[in-house]
């Protein structure tokens, strides 16, 4: 794991040090390092010049002081054993600045525990990099009661330059993916002792039910059997009997043999069965995630698809079957395991009501002071839109509406992506009526965003492609990262901009630029849709989130019923007579003078003080 973390590093551009206990185990960390570049080289995924400049990034030493010297951030990535990790902790404390963020990259023990007596616990965290953490992209950011906010949000900052998508999980047993993934292999060997199918049948099922490549007992034989086991009885020190290993499982531990899956028969009349106790464990236990607060039922799922690169995640499969029925399931479930397997009360509570789905946000709002922004959340996907995110966006800004101290609204991603355009997988399955009804669906959301009372800034960061620069282009205006890429490349896919994108960058840009973005389909950088005029203002990507903040809150100190009304007079003078326009302006400005904020902004001025408006 230390050598994929270090490389996943390297790749992103970091410089890394890398110590270990001597020269032999850092040889093999090298080779596991240099191994994964040249498969990627046979791959066409690198080049031998990338490849040089990646190790070119990498030292190698057993000095922990001068690996430690000066690092923005440490990450342990010794065995599962909470001695070693803790003795590493006491040594790594006194070398390291007050600033520097260290990390544990655990799958299964307590932060809280491995950073005690750590000096700095506010910046102490666990980041679980999944396997090959040089490939996956999944990592869950672990606070404890002491880890400060701020260093959890860094964390997640230096996942996405990773390119990895980080999921936050509290500090409990499994954390979030592990806690239902393990008992899933546990329980493929509880079927198999019990009787209730053949291995082959189970490894089939597990394939087909969660749209995985392995089923569990490949997927054990890949990743080690012992894993599984020390991981399914630390469960079961934590959360009791219902996660106790099974004995065939214990045993074949003991045996030190792969699981000869293949040597048995397929049962499909068994599949059922197997089905039913799969669904039952992993419903149950991803429920009470999200009951105990232990993971939001978004990144449940995100865990699944990503990190277990599963094609559904629990509660996808839970909207699927229909809430009466996963709640049977589980009901059935916990019945085997009287007291000790509870069912989450949001499960039933919600199947009583006659709720079919489980509801999943796709759209966050975060409030800042005066600032609210409004997060495109489906970062596995690139942010891409669908019907239920537009739908998503439409509600957050009507229930923004209401909330008079907001002020500024920031439109953008919850990754460094704004959103690389509309979901190709929904709309490859829609007919010509349901195209068209998209297309008016977008328009409506666009629409939502524009007409917003207060002014919206959409910052792009990453990709704003198709739909997703559609709808940045119904902000007032458009902040961009250095190095994103916009475009509307909707013909390159048979169809064309349909939420009102090309109108919009018309009326930004001229005809015969718009002609050239939509006949050619193809995006041009940050830099350049500044120059032609669509992006207002360029910021650095590493402090784009930051400045588009200052930015905002700059917007926010001013008069509020100055800045609404003069957002109405511009974007209705430009449907009318320039006539018409100067008039609408000078009434506007007049009514101005009625208002408590002209007193007071007047008054504030002549006294030489900061104003306090009150949008009045």
């Amino acid at each position: 794991m230390g050598s994929g973390i270090a490389q996943a590093c390297a790749q992103a551009g970091y410089t890394v040090r890398v110590r270990d206990v001597d020269g032999p185990a850092l040889a093999r960390g090298r080779g596991l390092i240099e191994k994964m570049l040249a498969g990627a080289i046979e791959r066409k995924k690198l080049t031998p010049e990338k490849r040089d400049q990646v190790l070119g990034r990498i030292a190698f030493g057993t000095d922990l002081a001068e690996a430690v010297d000066g690092a923005a951030l440490v990450v342990e990535a010794v065995f599962e054993e909470e001695a070693v990790k803790r003795t590493l902790f006491e040594q790594i404390a006194p070398l390291v600045r007050p600033d520097t963020l260290v990390a544990t990259n655990t799958s299964s023990l307590s932060v809280a525990t491995l950073g005690k007596g750590f000096p700095h616990p506010a910046r102490f965290a666990g980041l679980h990099f999944f396997y090959p953490a040089a490939i996956n992209k999944l990592v869950e950011v672990i606070g404890s009661a002491a880890t400060d906010e701020r260093t959890l949000a860094e964390l997640e900052r230096f996942c996405y330059r990773l390119r990895k998508l980080p999921i936050r999980t509290a500090d409990a047993a499994g954390f979030c993916v592990n806690r239902f993934f393990v008992p899933y292999l546990n329980e493929a060997t509880r079927l198999a002792e019990e009787g209730v199918a053949s291995l082959a049948t189970i490894e089939e099922v597990g394939r087909e039910e969660f749209g995985a490549t392995l089923g569990p007992f490949e997927l054990m034989n890949v990743t080690g059997i012992p894993i599984a086991f020390h991981s399914e009885t630390s469960l079961f020190r934590a959360f009791g009997p219902a996660y106790a290993p099974s004995e065939l499982l214990a045993s074949q531990f003991r045996a030190g043999r792969p699981w000869a899956w293949k040597e048995t028969a397929p049962e499909p009349e068994k599949k059922a069965a197997v089905r039913d106790r799969f669904l039952g464990l992993t419903v149950g236990i991803a429920t009470r995630l999200v009951e105990e607060g232990v993971a939001a039922p978004e990144a449940v799922d995100r865990g699944a698809t990503v990190g277990l690169r599963r094609r559904y995640g629990p509660f996808a499969q839970l909207s699927q079957v229909g809430l009466s029925e996963g709640l049977a399931l589980v009901e059935s479930y916990s019945r085997r395991w009287p007291g000790n397997f509870p069912v989450a009360q949001a499960l039933k509570d919600r199947a009583h009501r006659g709720e079919r789905t489980w509801p999943l946000a796709y759209v966050r709002v975060e409030r800042k002071g005066p600032v609210a922004w409004v997060l495109l959340d489906r970062p596995e996907v690139l942010n891409s839109l669908n019907s239920e995110v537009l739908l998503q966006v439409e509600e957050a800004f009507r229930g923004l509406e209401g909330e008079r101290s907001v002020r500024v609204v920031v439109l953008a991603g919850s990754s460094p992506v704004f959103a690389a355009g509309a979901d190709i997988a929904e709309m490859e399955r829609k007919t010509l009526a349901e195209g068209v009804e998209f297309g008016f669906l977008g328009q409506r959301v666009a629409e939502r965003v524009e007409r917003f009372p207060s002014p919206v800034i959409a910052l792009v960061e990453g990709y704003a492609l198709g739909g997703g620069l559609e709808l940045a282009l119904a902000a007032d205006f458009l902040v961009a990262a250095q190095g994103a890429q916009l475009g509307l490349p909707e013909v390159t896919v048979g169809i064309h901009p349909g939420m009102g994108g090309a109108t919009r960058l018309t009326r930004l840009v001229g005809r015969a630029k718009t002609k050239l973005l939509t006949f050619t389909g193809v995006p041009v950088s940050a830099e350049e849709a500044y120059r032609i005029g669509f992006v207002t203002k360029l910021v650095p990507a590493a402090s784009a989130r930051e400045d588009v903040q200052a930015l905002a809150e700059l917007i926010a100190s001013r008069a509020p019923l100055g800045v609404r009304w003069i957002k109405q007079v511009i974007d209705r003078g430009m449907d009318a007579s320039l006539g018409a326009a100067l008039h609408l302006e000078g009434e506007s400005a007049g009514h101005t003078f009625g208002t408590e904020d002209r007193t007071e902004g007047m008054r504030a001025f002549l006294e030489k003080r900061p104003p306090k408006f009150a949008g009045k």
